[in-house]
């Protein structure tokens, strides 16, 4: 019985080290799917380039603001694509906004390989768009959805826009997989990290969070916990609401209700 016993222990810890190995050395697989097909822009949008700063030419979609209305750059999840980025923002858009759906390396038939430090150089390129367009950063928004808002926090940190919209964002990457495999030693295997909640009480910028209350994804406790560690934070849950969040079109007048409240 005692051998039984101990074989049975030894396949466990085996079949356990093998999935360890296999989160670890396929971790960039798991967390940026990368949806490869290249889209056509939906009609008021343009294809536009971006370069970043190792030289990669990423396609994004622009569309100016109507005069008198601010401009946004949206950072989607990572499943996502520039398509479902318009959809994320139609209520906007709709309202005049000008939109700059920012791309992402190994995204919608964009060169390179996705990483957290080339989300930051993409949205580095985004921010630099803006400023070419004559855009002043000052008077634009970043939003971004899931890990999207992990892209739009370090643009805030590093530009200071006029404001930040997140939507069923996390507290960070390590405290996301965390939840989804308490099992596992997730933050000692994660190469990337997104700490938003680091980064969070350093910005002076008014801040939106929306969260569902019934995120599967991203437990609505990560964007309360967010929140909670900036006082310029609005916090606004969203009852029986999942993690396409950014979809529905209640989110997105909740958006644009905050945008006019804060004078854009």
């Amino acid at each position: 019985m005692a051998k039984i016993a101990f074989r049975i222990l030894v396949a466990a810890a085996t079949a356990y080290l093998a999935v360890l190995a296999i989160l670890f050395t396929f971790q960039s697989t798991f967390i940026y799917p990368a949806p490869q097909e290249a889209i056509d822009p939906l009609p008021g949008f343009e294809a536009v380039t971006l370069r970043t700063a190792d030289d990669l030419a990423l396609t994004a979609h622009w569309r100016p603001a109507v005069e008198g209305e601010a401009t946004l750059v949206w950072f989607h999840g990572n499943g996502g694509s520039l398509a479902g980025s318009a959809y994320e923002t139609r209520v906007l858009a709709g309202k005049g906004y000008g939109l700059l759906l920012a791309p992402y390396r190994g995204y919608s038939g964009n060169p390179g390989d996705p990483s957290e430090e080339g989300f930051y150089q993409d949205g580095r390129a985004a921010m630099e768009f803006l400023k070419a367009q004559g855009v002043p950063i000052d008077q634009a928004i970043v939003a971004g959805n899931s890990i999207g808002s992990g892209t739009a926090v370090q643009m805030a940190s590093e530009y200071d826009p006029a404001a930040l919209v997140l939507v069923a964002p996390f507290a960070s990457l390590a405290d996301a997989a965390s939840d989804a495999l308490p099992i596992f030693p997730v933050d000692f295997l994660l190469r990337d990290r997104f700490d938003n909640a680091a980064k969070l009480p350093s910005l002076t910028t008014p801040i939106l969070i929306l969260h569902g209350t019934a995120d599967t994804v991203v437990p609505f406790e990560q964007g309360q916990r967010l929140a909670s560690r900036n006082e310029r934070t609005r916090f606004i849950a969203f009852e029986g609401a999942n993690h396409d969040l950014s979809f529905s079109r209640d989110a997105q007048e909740a958006q644009a209700d905050w945008l006019s409240e804060m004078g854009f």
